[in-house]
């Protein structure tokens, strides 16, 4: 009965009532409805709640937006971005802040629960503590905060904001939640003072497509603009300084960088101290053939080499070239390090065909990589396995694409020896990984 009442599609616009079950990965809760999935925006696990459909494109699930809570959380806050809150109708709440409604503790529980649900169901991996009990919330109190976001509530963080324009009227804001509809806002409670100080929201911006803002760490704030029609952005191309501790850094201005204040910081301590961990353990060479991929502007490499020392060998590896050039300045102190362009997939299928000394120094050597939100994906950890590198330091901004490729690195002899995660979206699903793995011998 309940297979054939789900093949009837919900109304779009209707409303229907949900008890929330859980928490899903990109951002949204789980309910059912007469045998059907439902994923929800805007509510909490334990919820009862009054929602919206917005979306039913496939058979076996849709979506909806809370519009009334019957019977609230204990972790439900009022939104921090109030053009984001169950005031406004679902199709003109801003996007970018969908865990806004959460008590902060609360969205670190829930971003361990996915982490350990995808762990599960993609990495074939049950995480369990050293009793056997439930992981998630031992692993809550591991998803680490960012140094003073506790005190402002998640706030002020971010150093990075893309903006768009409204091809009509010229209004300035984020695009609503999974759609291209430009939403006016008042203010960016997200970002840093000095991102909030520049930004046009007030102003018609007509003629330009986006508008990107940067705060750097040891820079002014500045504008990126892109006119309809153009594909770079004025100005991308300037280079930034960032400041990373007291460790300084080059950064083309359009070009990647984390968008948390310190959240470089915190990536660089943490590979550190992978690399010291290993260096303890006797399982580090420095002499051997050590890579970054992946490499950006060398942000990784140069905890590698803070760890390890003058006596270091590293190559870093980034496709785009700007970057490249940026990690050859921020590098350029470290002896042993250098800084090349090459797609990481190209140049691992160049080392599988190098010769047996180059090979040997690969195997010894330790491959610290950063992926993009799709991870390394199947071609590239296989190129790891065949390269068989001691050790592993993967750093990763999606936990589908991490547990992936988790399980592949696990079935080419290799073992988990360490898992992290950081908090460093507040107010957004997102999250960063850390995970280290030692070759089996």
């Amino acid at each position: 009965m309940s297979e054939q009442r789900a093949s009837t599609p919900l109304e779009i616009g209707s409303e229907i009532e949900l008890e929330i079950t859980g928490i899903a990965h990109g951002g949204v809760s789980v309910a059912r409805h007469e045998g059907r999935v439902v994923f929800v925006a805007d509510a909490i696990p334990g919820e009862r709640v009054l929602a919206r459909v917005t979306d039913q494109k496939k058979k076996s699930f849709a979506r909806a937006a809370v519009t009334r809570v019957l019977d609230a959380s204990d972790d439900r806050r009022e939104h921090v971005w109030a053009e984001a809150s169950l005031e406004r109708d679902p199709a003109e709440r801003a996007g970018g802040a969908e865990f806004g409604h959460i008590d902060l503790a609360r969205q670190r529980v829930l971003k361990a629960e996915v982490l350990v649900d995808s762990m599960a169901r993609f990495g074939d991996i049950e995480l369990a503590g050293e009793e056997g009990e439930d992981f998630s919330e031992t692993l809550a109190e591991l998803v680490e905060a960012a140094d003073g976001d506790d005190e402002a509530n998640g706030l002020g963080y971010r150093t990075r904001v893309r903006l768009h324009v409204d091809p009509e009227t010229g209004a300035v804001g984020p695009y609503a939640a999974r759609s291209r509809t430009v939403v006016p806002v008042s203010s960016l409670p997200l970002a840093t003072d000095g991102v909030n100080q520049i930004a046009p929201l007030a102003e018609a911006m007509q003629g330009l497509q986006t508008i990107d803002l940067i705060d750097p760490a040891n820079d002014d704030p500045r504008m990126l603009i892109t006119e309809i029609g153009q594909k770079e952005r004025r100005g991308e191309k300037d280079l930034v300084a960032e400041l990373v501790e007291d460790r300084g850094f080059i950064v083309r201005a359009g070009g990647f960088w984390q968008v948390h204040r310190e959240a470089p910081a915190m990536l660089f301590g943490a590979v550190h101290d992978a690399i010291s961990d290993l260096i303890e353990a006797g399982q580090f060479d420095p002499a051997a053939g050590n890579l970054d991929l992946y490499g950006g502007a060398g942000l990784l490499a140069a905890a590698v080499a803070e760890a390890a020392g003058p006596g270091l060998k590293i190559t870093s590896v980034e496709s785009d070239p700007d970057a490249t050039d940026n990690a050859a300045e921020n590098l350029s102190e470290i002896v042993g390090a250098r800084a090349l362009t090459a797609r990481v997939d190209k140049y691992l299928s160049e080392l599988l065909d190098a010769a047996a000394p180059v090979r040997d120094r690969l195997r010894r050597g330790t491959i610290v990589l950063d992926p993009p939100r799709s991870g390394a994906g199947g071609d590239v950890t296989a190129q790891l396995a065949e390269l068989a590198p001691a050790n592993i330091v993967y750093v990763a901004c999606d936990p589908v694409a991490l547990s992936r490729d988790t399980k592949s690195l696990l079935d080419s002899g290799y073992d988990l020896l360490e898992l992290r995660a950081f908090d460093i979206f507040p107010h957004t699903h997102h999250f960063e990984s850390l995970a280290v793995f030692s070759r089996a011998e």
